[in-house]
């Protein structure tokens, strides 16, 4: 027993030696890259962050056990060319992965060479959204999203306090551009737009920056976002304080950058400071955590003698090291061995050329399983939950802070998250299976120590007065059309409009511009298009308010009811002495008389047994019979009834002649007074039910609704102006005419002013109004108009 017992146990020892034969041992060292400018706000806190990050690393049994992590930091210096020769250098010693660079100009740059070399490029402060093509499959992003989801909070912000317009004041370098793409693009799903660009270029003097904000002040939007470099944009707003910008009126939004920035500042200046106050800015939300709270602490112990101190990218640079080391780990575990070899395209272009060493760079030969390691991280850092979205190669959940910079830091106000945007709870797991809630920030201290919003938008300071496009009408000219005026227009609609102006507190410079060849009224759904297409500013007129023409304009509140209905010629009922027979026909005529003379026999042999009054000789009660039968008509009977029978038959009878004088009277007034329908058309029912042509006005939306909505054919339909109304339906439907006109309820009014022969028949059946119409950015100059207009209604 004990010898079979020795010979499994001796089995057992030769698999576990072919097994540890076969699996290839793990290297003794392991060697990442770190790329960012030392001497700059993101690269003084990456850099401590990475040194920090290796210790921890090779500290920490449970990683890389048996294998030490090195890491070769190279300085970009802010430069695409000397980063480009930077991460030439890193490769020539055999990296097997690069965190950084934080510029993601020098990102796009040295991600075609890591592409050709196989060596996945973790960064931890390249926000382009641009690089998350498949262009760059090796790039990966150890932040949470990008700057379409920083973009996407700053639309939120704008948006929540009712702007509709942005001057954006930016770096010209990729990183810039992206941002500025990634928040028109944002903005304009919320019906918003970035009116003005400032572009600064990136070595841009002083002198510069100032004309440039010069043009921003000319502007007419008053809501300025900042999205530039840590280390440069701080000037941005020591220019605007000198131009006055960062007074009263102005919205100041910033990007991370200056939270990056005002994080790396200790102690805070407060010379910086000064020129900030009011500021909204954002930060990467981490959520708190002992890992965090310690880390921040051997931060702030190591740089005790350094101007810098850890920020939101700092934080990101030292998870973006855990992050290559436990894909690293994992893929020895797997029994991946680090092997480099020669590109052929390099060594056949190093043939050529002695001097530039090309053939010193070699392949990464397990580089895209070592990717796929990093994609699949899953671990809890000190920025929260690591895990990449696939499709963004990004960190899921972007998050951050809003924050309002105030005395001599800054002050929370919300959050934004891509579940639940803004917010002033903090992100968590259950807010994103919630998904979105109302919208919510705390108070923000504005530019000017005022805590009322902005009102983010003054008239443009470049002289250019509004450009008001008018109907020229050529018919009912009282609502709207050309005179000999200073303003070229007048009418009601003018009016209205110059009353609510003046009820506006600030100027409104405008010239109105007639439109229309003054031959015919013109098209209003052209007048729209013209004011959509940024022709005209704005558009005052007799303009409806319908559905189509919201979705490319706004319009102010309604200042006149209107609606559409039916007009059809009437024709007048003919009377003569004998009109008084018309109300009954010759039959109901003799049916009527044959029952008074039934009902008075009826009643006289009911009575004359008992009643002295219906006897007499024959004549007598003849006559009687006649006189009490035609004498009920009027409830003029003298004669007593004393029979129950008798008074029973006269109660019904009474009730029967009732209804006979009631109905007679009422057919006789009608005949008398009331007009005919000449077509027989009583309403939408019945005009729809026919085949008879309809006429509508030149340039009406009547004839859109009607062929849309009603489904009427477009054969039907006939244009006419105003004043071929009456022709046209006196004409008829059968004599080159109309049935009936489609129009506007304050033109009907209008025309049956002066037409009497004609009506309106049936209900309104639209219910709309008359607004003044503006395009999306001069909505915020109209918009106090709701206001002004609805004093004038009342």
């Amino acid at each position: 027993m004990a010898a079979k017992k020795s010979s499994a146990l001796l089995r057992v020892l030769c698999l576990c030696s072919v097994l540890a034969l076969a699996l290839p041992a793990r290297p003794a060292n392991v060697t990442i890259g770190a790329l960012f400018t030392f001497d700059s706000v993101i690269g003084r806190s990456a850099r401590a962050a990475v040194d920090l990050a290796v210790d921890d690393v090779n500290r920490d049994a449970d990683v890389l056990n048996g294998t030490h992590l090195t890491v070769f930091a190279q300085d970009t210096k802010c430069s695409g060319f000397v980063g480009t020769i930077q991460a030439l250098q890193l490769m020539e010693k055999e990296v097997v992965a690069v965190v950084g660079p934080q510029s993601s100009g020098i990102a796009h740059v040295v991600s075609h060479v890591v592409n050709e070399l196989h060596v996945p490029l973790i960064s931890f402060a390249a926000t382009d959204p641009a690089l998350a093509s498949g262009q760059y499959p090796y790039f990966v992003r150890a932040i949470r999203g990008d700057d379409s989801s920083q973009m996407a909070a700053v639309a939120d912000i704008v948006t929540y306090y009712g702007w509709r317009e942005v001057s954006v004041i930016y770096v010209d370098n990729d990183y810039g551009r992206g941002g500025v793409d990634a928040l028109g693009d944002a903005l304009e799903a919320k019906r918003g737009k970035v009116s003005f660009k400032a572009p600064i270029p990136p070595d841009a003097d002083a002198a510069t920056v100032v004309d440039l904000l010069v043009q921003v002040s000319m502007m007419e939007s008053r809501v300025c976002v900042v999205h530039v470099s840590p280390d440069s944009g701080l000037a941005v707003f020591g220019a605007a304080r000198s131009l006055d910008m960062m007074a009263s009126g102005y919205v100041w939004i910033a990007t991370e950058w200056l939270a990056a920035a005002l994080d790396s500042m200790r102690p805070a200046d407060p010379r910086t400071m000064s020129f900030i106050q009011g500021v909204v800015t954002l930060r990467q939300y981490t959520p708190d955590s002992g890992a965090k709270r310690s880390l921040t602490s051997r931060f702030a112990t190591g740089q005790r003698n350094r101007s810098a101190a850890v920020n939101a990218y700092g934080l990101s640079a030292y998870d973006a090291v855990w992050m290559a080391a436990r894909a690293i780990d994992a893929f020895l575990d797997d029994g991946g061995n680090v092997t480099f070899s020669a590109d052929p395209r390099l060594q056949q272009e190093a043939k050529g050329s002695s001097t530039l060493r090309l053939d010193s760079l070699r392949v990464f030969d397990q580089g895209e399983p070592l990717l796929q390691k990093v994609m699949l991280a899953n671990f809890t850092g000190v920025t929260g939950d690591v895990r990449f979205s696939a499709a963004s190669r990004s960190l899921v959940d972007p998050a951050y802070e809003v924050l309002n910079v105030g005395g001599t830091g800054v002050r929370r106000v919300g959050y934004w998250s891509n579940h639940s945007r803004l917010s002033v709870a903090a992100p968590t797991p259950s807010s994103r299976k919630n998904g979105s809630i109302e919208q919510r920030l705390y108070s923000v201290v504005w530019p000017g120590e005022t805590t009322s919003p902005p009102r983010g938008w003054v008239f443009p300071n470049n002289g250019r007065l509004l450009r008001i496009g008018v109907p020229y009408r050529t018919t009912y000219k009282q609502f709207v059309s050309k005179d000999s005026s200073p303003d070229g227009a007048s009418g009601y609609c003018i009016d209205v409009f110059k009353a609510a102006v003046a009820l506006l507190p600030y100027p409104v410079p405008f010239s109105f511009i007639l439109f229309g060849d003054g031959v015919k009224n013109p098209s209003y759904g052209d007048l729209v298009s013209k004011v959509a297409d940024n022709y005209f500013d704005a558009a005052v007129g007799d303009v409806s308010i319908v559905t189509n023409r919201t979705r490319v304009v706004d319009f102010t509140q309604p200042y006149v009811e209107s609606g559409l209905v039916i007009l059809s010629p009437v024709k007048e009922r003919s009377s003569n002495a004998w009109a008084f027979l018309k109300p009954f026909t010759l039959g109901m005529w003799a049916v009527t008389g044959a029952f008074f003379l039934f009902v008075g026999a009826v009643i006289w042999v009911l009575e004359h047994r008992f009643n002295p009054e219906f006897r007499g000789s024959p004549r007598k009660q003849i006559v009687t019979i006649f006189w009490f039968s035609f004498s009920t008509m009027f409830f003029a009977h003298r004669e007593n009834t004393v029979s129950s029978l008798g008074r029973f038959v006269l109660l019904i009878w009474l009730f029967v002649v009732l209804i006979i004088n009631s109905s007679y009277t009422a057919s006789l007034t009608s005949i008398l007074t009331v007009q005919q329908l000449s077509t027989g058309i009583q309403g939408l029912d019945g005009l729809l039910a026919s085949a008879d042509p309809i006429g509508y006005q030149v340039g009406s939306f009547a004839k859109s609704y009607m062929m849309q909505e009603l489904n009427v054919p477009e054969s039907r339909l006939r244009e006419l102006n105003i004043d071929q109304y009456a022709s046209s339906l006196k004409l008829g439907p059968h004599n080159g005419g109309v049935a009936a006109i489609v129009d506007e309820l304050p033109y009907v009014d209008l025309f049956l002013s002066t037409n009497c022969q004609f009506k309106t028949v049936g209900q309104e059946f639209t219910k709309s109004g008359w607004g003044f119409v503006s395009i999306q950015k001069q909505t915020l100059i109209f918009s106090p108009l709701h206001q002004s207009i609805a004093l004038l209604c009342c």
